[in-house]
């Protein structure tokens, strides 16, 4: 019953056994009657009516025609349909959108290629409505076309349309030249021309974002056609297609010039911007995004290989344009004679730019344009904007600006010769600025003494303002302070010191006083100038290694340029290790110190200064003035990284003379106490090493001690010689100094004098108070040297304390001159300095045998440099041996290859006069 129940709820069984297939749509239908159906539903999908339609039964349509071996009819159809298409929307929508106002032309060159244009692959004449009524074979029959004829007919058509479109560009409607930076017409239109512009491009976005929308459900419907039908045939896919169709039909219209419009709009919209107005960028956006979409056809590439229509036809226009847009401005804005202004405007059009091509360019394009900026902008104006008179870099850096010159800097580094221009503006400023600080000693060394004040102000006005560090020769010169004079305050030695020696020595007694004043302010001014530039090599040129060389460059050109370099140097190392550290701290030392050995480094003459130094050193470490051991250590201890220990060597002997010195005075201090062979005062004495010390004479100085002093001179030469064999002691009275309590008719004053002056001073002793002594009196019984002797005459009775009364009176020593006691000395201090005069600056004469001396040591240098290298080498040419001395004296000196050759032709005439002749003129062994 069960079996029975479930027969009967059965179907019947069909005949054989089998489903049959449901009925495919289009199979009854012709092929004109599928093309009609088919068509109108691509006039429905580009009318947006796609919802309307059956997807299944227009692909199954579209399959029939491939199945049937009519894919050519269709892709012909297909092709018709959206030239059509097409054509209606420029007609109806782009066309009445052409701005009226004036635009852009374009540069010559922009046409169609002579090539086939791949989206012309069929002729769209193929007539499909012929077939109609016809039949299956009439309609193949009609499509069995030659392909290669048709392309070829199409490309011609094509091209031709194109040159005709493009040749008609310069007589439709009101283009203008682009003349850079002035208006495209008046400016007050900018906005209206923005607006008219601005409809044009917003229509062509619509049409065409409308466009690829509805033929990206095209190619939904000809998925078939694309998979099977266009690799066989090796057409375009449905998608490629279209894209092809829209740049033949819309941008490179044959009906319509959208292309001269399009364009022009497009580079009229950015000058407009460019020109400061405000622009539509997203309408700008669009359409350019739709030109890189776009290939642009070339014969035998592949589509995927090709170039987008923007890189072929609309980049070069838009970089031609800017070239003439810049190359104008530049000469404008350059013209207005401002040099910062001209580069903040440059600044801020890289950034304008920059900002074109992260919105609405492409990013391929930001390259050139780049460069395009940099070259029309930058590179052909380089020197022009340096050389600005009134605000280049001579006036950046006078003021200074800051701020400028780091953008000049920042935008010189983009092109190649920037930095090499910026080089050589910083070395001229910087050489210009020097010369006017070493003209300003050149010209009060040439006044001398003659020079007023006034006048010596005026020309330092010409160097680089700065405030200069006082030195001491004020205090020297015996003018001193009021609180000074009156020890308020001050230690009495101090006062003392500062009130020493009230007139200077001989006529050129002020002009040496105003020379060290002007050695140390000139090395104060290089310092500031130095700093200065420091400063800016760091906040504005970000340490660049190019601009430090050249900096560097000019400042060791313009240094060497002053000859007294290496004195003023080592005058101003000299103050600040007397008494311009006091009361810095140990970091606030070694700063001082390390700006000088910064100039330092830029002398070629290290020599010469090395000679100054020692003499200064010997006088600071002699006169007990030096700040500290550490300072003058610190000190040596740079030199020596700078230019090695055999620099220092002699620098470092003269501190270990003076440190055993005063081990040695303690020694012979408590021997003293002792009470065996004691001195009737206390004695205390610096042994120096002749060949260290610059002032020191191995011969002995025939003076005739006082019997006081020779008794002590005696008892330290037992104590030595008990200690020391086999050295001999040469006394040098001129480096000495003495404290001796003098009374006077209304009290007891210590006064702290010259060794010589105490020699003077003794032989005033036993006389009364109207008793005097001539000046040959006095030279006869010391036998000192007639300069020193006037020197310690002067600073007893022509300073401000007048210890001895000269006749006549007058501020120099003359040989007729008497002297008395001045019993009637007064002085608000009980402890006197009376400094001997002694100029801290070189005579002439002085500088001369300097000069002399340097020379001498210079040529035994250079020889035992000579032997030196040929010991180790044995054998060398000439010119290798020129550069390899040249090259290791460079640390003390520069010699010429003059003055090298020179050198070993003495070498080679002291070895052996007839040597000469067996050697090469090239070669030495």
């Amino acid at each position: 019953m069960a079996m029975q129940g479930g027969s009967a709820a059965r179907r019947p069984a069909t005949k054989g056994g089998k489903l049959r297939a449901p009925k495919r749509a289009g199979l009854e239908l012709s092929t004109p009657e599928m093309w009609e159906r088919l068509s109108r539903a691509v006039h429905e999908i580009y009318n947006h009516n796609s919802s309307l339609l059956s997807f299944e039964e227009n692909f199954r349509y579209a399959y029939n025609f491939v199945l049937h071996n009519q894919g050519d009819m269709l892709y012909s159809g297909i092709i018709k349909l959206l030239e059509e298409h097409l054509s209606k929307q420029c007609q109806e929508r782009i066309v009445p959108t052409f701005p009226a106002g004036s635009m852009l032309s374009l540069p010559p060159g922009i046409i169609m290629p002579k090539g086939v244009s791949a989206s012309r692959q069929l002729s769209s004449q193929t007539s499909l409505a012929s077939a109609k009524g016809k039949g299956k074979a009439r309609a193949v029959e009609e499509l069995e076309v030659d392909s290669d004829d048709d392309d070829n007919r199409r490309s011609a058509q094509t091209e031709g349309r194109r040159s005709e479109s493009l040749g008609n560009d310069t007589n439709e409607g009101s283009t203008t030249t682009l003349t850079g930076g002035q208006s495209v017409g008046d400016r007050t239109d900018a906005a209206a021309r923005a607006q008219a512009g601005e409809r044009l491009l917003k229509t062509i976005r619509d049409v065409w974002e409308d466009y690829c929308a509805c033929t990206h459900t095209l190619s939904k419907v000809l998925n078939y056609v694309d998979r099977v039908y266009v690799p066989e045939k090796g057409r375009l896919p449905s998608w490629k297609l279209g894209l092809e169709l829209f740049r033949d039909n819309v941008p490179w219209s044959q009906k319509y010039p959208i292309h001269r419009n399009l364009y022009g709009t497009l580079l009229t919209q950015i000058q407009i911007e460019r020109e400061g107005s405000v622009i539509n960028r997203s309408a700008v956006k669009s359409c350019i995004e739709m030109l890189v979409t776009l290939s642009y056809p070339h014969r035998n590439v592949p589509i995927v290989q090709r170039r987008s229509v923007y890189k072929q036809e609309f980049e070069p226009a838009f970089l031609s344009t800017s070239v003439e847009f810049y190359r104008s401005e530049a000469e404008r804005k350059l013209a207005s004679g401002d040099a910062a202004e001209y580069l903040r405007h440059v600044e801020r059009r890289f950034l304008e730019e920059e900002d074109r091509v992260t919105v609405y360019l492409n990013s391929s394009t930001g390259k050139d344009l780049r460069l395009l900026l940099e070259r029309y902008l930058l590179s052909d104006h380089l020197q022009t904007i340096i050389d600005m008179p009134g605000s280049g870099i001579f006036t950046m850096l006078d003021e200074p600006r800051d701020a400028d010159l780091e953008r000049m800097y920042r935008l010189f580094r983009r092109v190649g010769q920037g930095i090499p221009v910026l080089r050589q503006g910083l070395k001229g400023y910087i050489t210009a600025k020097g010369a006017l600080i070493n003209e300003a000693i050149n010209n009060i060394e040439a006044a001398g003494s003659k020079a007023p004040k006034p006048a010596v102000e005026r020309v330092i006005a010409k160097g680089i303002a700065v405030t200069a560090a006082g030195g001491p020769e004020g205090d020297e010169n015996g003018e001193g302070s009021e609180e000074c004079a009156k020890g308020k305050g001050k230690d009495p030695a101090t006062a003392g010191k500062k009130n020493a020696g009230a007139v200077t020595a001989g006529e050129g007694g002020n002009a040496s006083s105003l020379q060290a004043s002007l050695a140390l302010r000139w090395v104060e001014q290089v310092l500031a100038f130095k700093a200065r530039f420091d400063s800016l090599l760091k906040q504005a040129f970000a340490s660049d290694t190019q601009c430090e060389g050249a900096i560097s460059e000019a400042f060791e050109h313009f240094i060497n340029k002053c000859p007294r370099a290496p004195e003023f140097i080592s005058l101003f190392i000299d103050e600040n290790l007397k008494k311009g550290l006091k009361g810095k701290t140990e970091e606030e030392v070694d700063e001082v110190l390390e700006r000088t050995i910064v100039i330092f480094r830029f002398l070629n003459n290290k020599d010469v200064f090395e000679r100054y130094y020692k003499t200064h050193l010997a006088k600071r470490l002699l006169g007990a003035r030096s700040v500290s051991d550490d300072a003058e250590r610190s000190m040596m201890a740079k030199l020596k990284v700078e230019c090695g220990h055999n620099y220092v060597h002699k620098l470092q002997g003269m501190l270990n003379d003076m440190k055993l010195s005063d081990e040695a005075n303690s020694a012979f201090t408590k021997r003293q106490q002792t009470g065996a062979n004691s001195t009737p005062f206390d004695l205390s004495v610096n042994v120096l090493t002749a060949t260290f010390w610059p002032s020191v004479s191995v011969q002995d100085q025939s003076v005739v001690w006082p019997e006081q002093m020779q008794s002590a001179i005696k008892t330290f030469e037992q104590y030595y010689h008990s200690l020391h064999s086999g050295r001999r002691l040469t006394w040098q009275a001129n480096l000495g100094t003495a404290d001796v309590r003098v009374t006077f008719k209304t009290r007891k004053h210590e006064l702290n004098v010259s060794t010589y002056a105490l020699m003077a001073l003794l032989l005033f002793e036993d006389l009364d108070a109207e008793e005097s002594l001539t000046y040959t009196d006095i030279r006869t019984s010391t036998n000192i040297a007639e300069a020193e002797l006037k020197r310690a005459l002067q600073s007893l009775a022509c300073a401000k304390y007048k210890v001895l009364l000269k006749e006549p009176k007058g501020r120099d020593v003359n040989e007729t001159d008497k002297f008395y006691f001045n019993i009637n000395f007064t002085a608000p201090l009980a402890r006197i300095k009376i400094a001997q005069i002694v100029a801290r600056v070189e005579t002439q004469q002085e500088r001369k045998e300097t000069n002399e001396k340097i020379l001498e040591e210079r040529a035994h240098l250079t020889d035992a440099c000579i032997v030196r290298i040929m010991k180790n080498r044995k054998r060398l040419a000439h010119s290798e041996l020129v550069l390899e001395v040249i090259k290791q004296l460079s640390t003390r000196f520069h010699p010429s290859p003059a003055d090298v050759k020179k050198r070993i032709e003495s070498l080679i005439d002291r070895v052996s006069p007839c040597s000469r002749r067996a050697l090469s003129p090239f070669n030495y062994s």
